[in-house]
């Protein structure tokens, strides 16, 4: 691992006077950026960290802003709770909160069951407060009913990784290896909006004489930089990987000796695979075949090569599939388990990684273990000091767990996550929150989902607060406290200890981050990510790179784990180190279009803001750069609409109605429009979005719909 000279680590200073830096990570997406925080005159000031490999000092307009949050004038700075008298949000103070909410949860388990408790989780949770959050809902309530919202982000890659590898971890190498390689197909990523400072990768690969080959519905920011754009119809991504597969085998590109040593299943893959002929794939998909020989001969000849997925292949009803397809392209050529080489995912969130790992999945146990595993269950509930046979076995995925408000969960406890603005069908999930008993929210911000809540607690943000971090290459960060919260605000562990208290547990909810953390390594140990050893001191040596886990603990005496950069280089993490090939076949999106919704969907994110957008549409330079919705339409569409750009049209779908201005552009395709989903409201993209679920993943198909543009 590459180590620098020791960077000089000093306390937080909390005056006005310029003090020294405090190494810390972005609080947004998943490349967790190195930056500093220090004291300048104008108050808590963002300094480069040049030596963190991920970004190597460089940041986006959304870190370099980032502490604009920390303003009181934005966030939450003391509890509010809902007058009976006069139905608003009050202040309170956090003892009546904290009661508030307890009595809320202890009351609807009295008389529904513990399975009628929700709790709803966040990708931005530290590791900390994820183990702690998905600890409190199986021993504190006892209930099934808990996920997070990076169901709606990469859980498709992570269900297609694990099936086909035996482990998922969005990239099984540093992202720096991606300069390194030949050729790297990129689908459905718009990094030069979502993750700025990663795109210094790609232009690296491509001044090493590397090539890029984009595929994506819209020619965005990133596209324009590739060798080569392939733009089908968006829900064709599946064929669209298939088509090069066969194209691969067809012109001799397979790697026998590595799917004959290191691989199963690919006579089934291959027979799936060859039913998709060129002209098929381009039929469905839109792209010609010369490109498609093309990619399939770059991809192919190529000494290293990479498959990156993102959001735009993942988000459909068939997104493990269609990950599986582009997997089954890697395993084929032997990319998996060699340097400089493999399929990797570009997780969104920011510790959408560690989110996943450690329990507050539907699903899992901390350390990526199996809920319905009887070894998993009686590890852990040994750490937790609990009989394996109280723990409650795995509940509703986060769509189906937000149907289900005020039906069969009737209260819910939400943390770090805004589903009113982000969920599919959003109208929908609105009204079902609105149907609850009882809805507590643990937020920064006063977020649309916060203004509908019984019980509101302001909790600390990242640069307020020490825990850990997971990025998108797995590795497992320290995340400082560099300045002092506003005095009326707690961390959710302090609510979590606070909760478990008042619900009889006043014991195994520590409010200290590096505490948790300690618990968390028992719990991971042995597990699929490991984290047995990894300390707080470990994470705070050198320049802060971290570690890639899994990183077991050693024997007393012997030299410590130094982490894993680069997964199955020696076998893969599967019962017989073999990878998995998988057989799919292109199917249609769940909603395809007709006369009456002729023209598709799809969602993205723009470089101004981020997720919801209930941070970053609180800072004034990000809303100036991208102050609201809109939606992009092709000149075709847009001349047989009679639409000129900025007039106001409305986008319709068999769900609902928004109004929004038009952005005229030739970067998409004429057969689809694109809508940012940051904006709650008249313009809410969610509004129109499809909740079909992926069978395996239980990912909603953000990316497909039919809709209908219209004269507003």
């Amino acid at each position: 691992m590459h180590t620098s000279p020791a960077p000089e680590r000093t306390p937080p200073r909390n005056d006005a006077a310029p003090g020294p830096v405090t190494p810390t990570h972005c609080p947004y997406c998943a490349l967790q950026c190195g930056m500093g925080l220090t004291r300048g005159p104008a108050g808590v000031e963002v300094v480069e960290r040049p030596a963190f490999p991920v970004n190597g000092g460089a940041l986006c307009g959304k870190g370099r802003t980032a502490t604009a949050v920390l303003s009181a004038r934005v966030r939450l700075t003391g509890p509010l709770v809902r007058s009976p008298g006069t139905g608003e949000l009050e202040p309170a103070g956090w003892e009546e909160a904290l009661d508030r909410v307890a009595d809320g949860l202890a009351r609807t388990r009295a008389a529904y069951g513990a399975d009628a408790c929700g709790v709803f989780g966040g990708g931005g949770l530290t590791n900390e407060k994820a183990y702690a959050l998905g600890k409190f809902a199986r021993v504190v309530l006892g209930t099934s009913q808990i996920d997070y919202n990076g169901r709606f982000c990469m859980s498709s890659a992570a269900a297609a990784g694990a099936r086909a590898f035996g482990l998922d971890r969005g990239l099984p190498f540093p992202l720096a290896d991606v300069a390194r390689t030949d050729c790297v197909i990129l689908v459905g990523s718009n990094l030069a909006e979502t993750m700025p400072p990663a795109l210094r990768h790609l232009t690296r690969l491509k001044d090493n004489g590397g090539t890029l080959i984009m595929v994506d519905p819209r020619r965005t920011r990133t596209a324009e930089q590739a060798d080569l754009h392939l733009a089908p119809r968006p829900g064709t991504d599946l064929a669209l990987a298939l088509g090069l597969l066969h194209l691969v085998v067809a012109e001799g590109h397979t790697d026998e000796a590595y799917v004959r040593e290191r691989t199963t299943g690919w006579e089934e893959a291959r027979a799936a695979a060859m039913a998709h002929w060129p002209e098929y794939v381009e039929r469905i998909t839109g792209v010609p075949v010369p490109r498609l020989r093309e990619a399939a001969r770059r991809f192919g000849a190529a000494e290293h090569a990479m498959v990156l997925t993102a959001r735009g292949p993942e988000q459909q009803a068939k997104g493990t599939d269609t990950v599986a397809a582009w997997i089954n392209l890697c395993l084929a050529t032997g990319r998996p388990g060699r340097p400089l080489s493999g399929y990797g995912c570009l997780t969104g969130q920011g510790n959408g990684q560690g989110g996943r790992e450690h329990g507050q999945k539907a699903d899992q146990l901390p350390g990526y273990r199996k809920l319905t595993d009887p070894a998993a269950r009686a590890h852990v509930a040994g750490v937790w000091g609990v009989d394996p046979e109280a723990l409650p076995g795995p509940g509703r995925s986060a769509y189906e767990l937000l149907d289900a408000l005020g039906g069969e969960v009737r209260s819910l406890l939400l943390m770090g996550s805004n589903p009113v603005v982000s969920a599919p069908h959003a109208t929908h999930v609105e009204e079902r929150i609105r149907s609850l008993d009882f809805l507590a929210v643990a937020d920064v911000v006063l977020s649309e989902t916060a203004l509908l809540a019984d019980v509101v607690l302001p909790v600390t943000q990242w640069a307020e607060e020490t825990g850990t971090v997971t990025n998108l290459e797995g590795r497992v960060l320290l995340r400082r406290r560099a300045v002092d919260p506003p005095q009326g605000v707690r961390s959710d562990l302090q609510v979590l200890h606070g909760l478990a208290a008042r619900l009889g547990h006043g014991k195994g909810f520590p409010a200290e981050p590096e505490e948790v953390f300690e618990e968390l390594r028992r719990a991971s140990s042995g597990g699929l990510a490991d984290y047995a050893g990894i300390s707080y001191e470990r994470l705070a040596e050198g320049d802060g790179e971290g570690l890639f886990w899994p990183c077991p603990a050693v024997a007393e005496g012997a030299p410590a784990h130094p982490g894993t950069e680069r997964l199955f280089l020696d076998r893969f993490a599967t019962d017989d180190g073999r990878a998995r090939f998988v057989p799919v076949t292109h199917r249609a999106a769940a909603e395809e279009t007709d006369a009456g919704y002729p023209v598709v969907l799809t969602t993205g994110r723009v470089l101004a803001q981020y997720q919801s957008g209930a941070q970053t549409r609180r800072v004034d330079e990000l809303n100036a750069a991208a102050p609201g919705p809109f939606v992009e339409l092709h000149p075709r569409l847009a001349a047989r609409l009679r639409v000129a750009d900025g007039d106001a049209v409305a986008v319709v779908s068999r769900r609902g109605r928004v109004v929004v201005p038009a952005r005229v552009t030739p970067a998409i395709r004429p057969d689809t429009v694109f809508m940012p989903f940051h904006w709650p409201g008249a313009g809410r993209a969610n509004t129109l979005t499809h909740p079909a679920l992926d069978p395996v993943s239980r990912m909603p198909e953000f990316k497909v719909c039919a809709v209908r543009v219209e004269r507003a």
